[in-house]
């Protein structure tokens, strides 16, 4: 079977310069129901603050959207891209599914995702205690016969897993494996996928992705050069999809943008890696780092409520809250780092945002 769908070409120019990518939250009112009208501000928000595309379905909309007792998936996928629809840009743009499980449920997330114009799906890998390797690979090779993959590496402290080098060399091989995101908050396995993927004959055809919160900026800077059959081979890491880019994401889009212009001009002046301890110290807060990324969605939620987007912090399992401490933690972010946030360009157009009428 070939892959029914697939991203145009501009696309995948833009997907290789670099995109940033939102992890989109999901917006509930008090009684934890979908609250459909910021729903679409979110998406609103994201598509006005220059984002190159988001990612819909995934952690941060919750994996709970799935329960049948919410049956939200379909719902937030549906919404998010009438928004890209009604907003008739003028640039690419990548809307991205999330899709986890068994090959079974992937495969029907996929095939959904397609059907509703999505481009690509981030295949979680979580959840799959029990599988080996190989198991994977071939969900992986089952799920790209249908739409576009952009695979996921994800810490394994928070539902992740630790894939081998020789994992990562065959997951690049898959034809229909357009992206990786890494996200395992490590850099000996950061080095694993793009060592892996510079080893492949398909290393032109695959754009690698920041998801290492904790150090967005460093990602993004650097080179990557390895000897592959005696000659180097270079790669980098050209954008991000990001949870972190969730809020403050018109500041996101400034900085990517910053980054192009100056990655290939040599060296890097240390204002940069100031700049990138600013945001992971920004992150530890918005992820709850001190206690184990416990409220890291709720987290998320905070700075949106504090600049209007969302009513409050609420999940669907109401168990997921804000630590102890936590809000405090945000509140010496704003004040220790003003210029990271964008409150003044989402006041100038929440109202708008908000409207039945955009």
């Amino acid at each position: 079977m070939g892959i029914r769908r697939e991203i145009s070409p501009e696309q995948s120019r833009a997907l290789h310069d670099g995109l940033v990518i939102p992890a989109h939250p999901l917006a509930l009112d008090e009684n934890r129901h979908l609250d459909e009208r910021r729903q679409r501000a979110l998406s609103r928000y994201y598509l006005a603050s220059g984002a190159g595309g988001v990612a819909v379905g995934v952690h941060s909309t919750q994996f709970e959207i799935r329960d049948p007792k919410h049956g939200l998936y379909e719902k937030v996928l549906r919404l998010a891209a009438e928004e890209v629809e009604r907003a008739k840009l003028s640039r690419p743009f990548i809307q991205v599914a999330g899709i986890c499980g068994p090959t079974g449920q992937a495969l029907a997330e996929a095939e959904l995702a397609a059907r509703l114009g999505y481009d690509a799906g981030l295949l979680s890998m979580g959840g799959l205690d029990g599988w080996s390797e190989a198991d994977v690979l071939k969900r992986t090779e089952q799920v790209a016969a249908v739409i576009p993959v952009f695979g996921f590496y994800l810490q394994p402290s928070v539902g992740g897993r630790t894939f081998s080098y020789a994992f990562w060399r065959a997951f690049a091989d898959i034809p229909g494996v357009i992206a990786i995101k890494m996200a395992p908050f490590n850099r000996y396995q950061t080095i694993d996928v793009v060592r892996a993927v510079c080893a492949s004959d398909r290393r032109d055809e695959i754009a690698l992705y920041t998801g290492n919160d904790d150090n967005i900026i460093a990602d993004l800077l650097s080179v990557y050069r390895f000897q592959v059959d005696g000659r180097p081979v270079e790669k980098r890491i050209v954008g991000g999809l990001l949870g972190h880019w969730a809020v403050w994401t018109r500041k996101a889009v400034e900085l990517l943008e910053h980054v192009k212009r100056n990655r290939d001009g040599g060296a890097i002046d240390a204002g940069w890696l100031t700049r990138n301890i600013e945001t992971t110290d920004a992150n530890a807060a918005f992820f709850d780092l001190a206690n184990r990324f416990a409220g890291c969605i709720p987290g998320i939620h905070e700075v949106l409520r504090r600049q209007g987007l969302l009513q409050g912090t609420w999940c669907l399992n109401p168990h997921e809250q804000l630590s102890p401490g936590q809000r405090e933690e945000i509140d010496r972010i704003y004040r220790d780092y003003p210029h990271l946030n964008d409150d003044e360009f989402v006041a100038s157009r929440l109202e708008e945002w908000l409207s039945d009428a955009v």
